[in-house]
């Protein structure tokens, strides 16, 4: 539906984005450069409701195999930049929303993801404004659950 593209330096760490009406999945590959990248499963239904997975995912050369990461809608989404750029690139299944644009902070105790930020050698961490201000993961408000109706 939508594809999006960003441009970061290392110690770069987006997110955790979301959104609500319109979730969007997402299909992310990096173009250049070395990213972790994190999904954060919303969805209250899921027996994996508040766990989080992350991935190292680099741009493909001659050593590497292309490397994409699917993203189902109902999960929150972030990465930190490892190298000393990074190019990604991101497919949606919806289009941005800005009414439902929702964040979590990244360093939410409940959560604990374990952002590899030794890897950063020294370089500190940099957040944007607005993913600073990121709701505690209790005190979010997050996608409604799924009612599924039998035929």
């Amino acid at each position: 539906m939508q594809d999006n593209q960003s441009f970061s330096v290392k110690g770069v760490l987006r997110g955790l984005h979301y959104q609500l009406g319109k979730p969007q999945g997402k299909l992310i590959r990096v173009l250049s450069g070395h990213i972790w990248d994190v999904a954060v499963d919303l969805r209250r239904e899921s027996p994996d409701f508040g766990k989080w997975a992350g991935f190292h995912l680099k741009a493909q050369s001659s050593a590497d195999q292309l490397q994409l990461l699917w993203i189902p809608e109902g999960f929150a989404h972030g990465f930190l930049v490892l190298s000393d750029t990074a190019e990604v690139f991101y497919k949606t299944t919806n289009l941005y929303h800005p009414a439902g644009d929702r964040s979590i902070l990244w360093s939410d105790p409940v959560l604990a993801i374990n952002w590899p930020i030794e890897a950063l050698d020294g370089i500190p961490l940099s957040v944007s404004p607005k993913d600073a201000l990121g709701k505690h993961f209790l005190d979010a408000e997050l996608p409604p659950v799924e009612v599924t109706h039998l035929v």
